[in-house]
């Protein structure tokens, strides 16, 4: 029995480290409206938990064959539910003590297919943008002129408010959500104003009170995003998934690319050497399975971007502008193009008073 849940303020949860978290309200919306999405990649018969089955059967039949047949199930339902000790998972968006509280006070029987303590701290501590930055991100540049990226962790409100008066560049929490712990300081006519350092100066104040610290990066000139996703094993082997090609605005997720491999390689090679971007997949499962084995087991995705260098207009490539050790949007994209053959396809979440997964068709891009 596999038990899938979409839990989208899993970041936010990690940041607040705290079982007793709340979940804000945009966040609580996205999961009443979205919680079919793991039926895109579940397997026929597997259990779905949402807030209501009805809204997610009606949400589901919009995206007609290409959802699995699944069995939606509430938490009320999800309390009656018989677990079997050889034959049980819980497959969530992401694991954090906050959902491992929720879903034990559903059932109790369910605790014991659950990460501990431990795990959790050590996956939150492998959320953090701090570890990417100084673990992951300096191997993977190791000298080649043909990659870029730097981000550094700063803990002094000063030390931070000083940086920023420099070039432009881009703050971040440590563990935030779809941009929403992202601040742009940029020097221009647009934000000279009082109020709004006064402001950017709260805001570090404040994520520098509930998360340690601040990421401070360079703001490049980017061209495109892209990522590549991953599964890890328990035995901390991981498997090359695919690469998702995507949209971002001011931090934010906006659509994913549906298309095959071959396409989303043709996209990515107008700009850089593919060979730089295939051995950089390689390296990146090479250093991080040490890490995972015994810890993480699960997907997870490497976001990245193509710049462009300001000194000769060549384009560049930043090999790990975040880890996602969860479910992302780059998986469930997989998902759905290895069931669309006939065209380019464009898949974002929309709102208009509620949200809505759309999918629609676009020329070659």
């Amino acid at each position: 029995m596999k038990i899938h849940i979409f839990n989208p303020e899993h970041d936010i949860a990690l940041g607040a480290g705290s079982d007793r978290f709340t979940a804000p309200h945009a966040a609580c919306r996205l999961r009443a409206d979205l919680g079919f999405l793991p039926a895109l990649w579940a397997e026929d018969g597997d259990y779905v938990l949402v807030d209501d089955v009805e809204t997610a059967e009606i949400a589901s039949r919009h995206m007609g064959n290409l959802m699995h047949r699944v069995r939606f199930v509430t938490p009320n339902r999800l309390a009656t539910l018989s677990v079997d000790d050889g034959n049980t998972a819980i497959l969530p968006w992401g694991w954090d003590m906050a959902l491992c509280r929720r879903l034990t006070a559903c059932n109790p029987d369910l605790a014991c297919f659950m990460p501990d303590e431990v795990v959790i701290s050590h996956i939150r501590m492998l959320s953090n943008r701090r570890f990417a930055a100084e673990k992951l991100l300096p191997q993977l540049i190791d000298g080649d002129d043909r990659l870029i990226g730097q981000s550094r962790y700063l803990r002094d409100v000063d030390e931070v408010w000083q940086a920023t008066r420099g070039d432009e560049c881009v703050l971040k929490a440590p563990w935030s959500s779809s941009g929403r712990g992202i601040r742009y300081v940029l020097h221009d006519e647009k934000h000279p104003e009082e109020s709004y350092r006064t402001y950017l100066q709260g805001w570090i104040r404040n994520v520098i009170r509930r998360q340690g610290g601040v990421m401070l990066e360079p703001l490049y000139r980017k061209v495109k995003d892209l990522g590549a996703e991953f599964t890890a094993g328990a035995d901390g082997k991981i498997r090359f998934e695919g690469l998702s090609v995507f949209k971002t605005v001011n931090g934010s997720y906006t659509g994913n690319v549906l298309a095959s491999e071959a396409d989303k390689r043709t996209m990515i090679g107008r700009y850089i050497d593919l060979a730089l971007l295939d051995y950089n997949v390689k390296h990146i499962m090479q250093i991080l399975g040490p890490y995972f084995k015994g810890v993480y087991a699960g997907p997870f995705g490497v976001d990245m971007m193509i710049v462009t260098d300001e000194h000769n207009g060549r384009f560049l490539l930043h090999p790990c502008v975040e880890l996602n050790l969860r479910q992302t949007m780059g998986h469930a994209a997989l998902a759905v193009s290895s069931q669309i053959h006939d065209s380019y396809r464009i898949m974002n979440v929309c709102y208009n008073g509620k949200y809505r997964l759309c999918i629609r068709k676009t020329a070659r891009l």
